[in-house]
């Protein structure tokens, strides 16, 4: 019989009650001992599930955020030597980085190229007074 990572979690909360509610040294023995199986289970099923993921980000704060990100949820985030900075490598679950680091990554990188641009707006109209849209520019052909 094969359990999944919740079935498993379930399982083993049921036992820790049997074994803090056990009658006999014997049943608590046998409970403690299933838990142990169960536990090595867990973590040999956590660490099969876990796969390295190679992220290319496009700049230093997208980079900064993302090990934040990571280190939030106790995941290390690593850079094997001769990578650039912009690259960070992790080992997670598939599901864990898509439902949880990457959803949090995602809509905190849009704040802030919206703070950027808002702020870098803002500099060039105060400091510079200009617009600096580059949508006006002018084409010229080719030499």
């Amino acid at each position: 019989m094969v359990f999944g990572d919740s079935e498993l979690r379930d399982k083993l909360a049921k036992l820790e009650a049997l074994f803090e509610r056990a009658g006999t040294a014997g049943e608590r023995d046998a409970a403690g001992a299933a838990i142990g199986r169960l536990k090595g289970r867990l973590k040999k099923e956590q660490a099969t599930s876990e796969v390295e993921f190679k992220f290319s980000l496009p700049d230093t704060w997208s980079v900064r955020l993302f090990v934040a990100i990571c280190r939030k949820h106790d995941v290390r985030p690593y850079r094997y030597p001769r990578q650039r900075r912009t690259t960070v490598q992790v080992r997670t679950s598939r599901r864990f980085l898509d439902e949880i680091i990457w959803t949090e990554f995602s809509a905190l990188q849009t704040e802030l190229e919206i703070y950027f641009e808002e702020t870098v707006d803002h500099l060039i109209k105060v400091a510079m007074h200009s617009d600096g849209d580059d949508s006006s520019l002018e084409v010229r052909q080719l030499p």
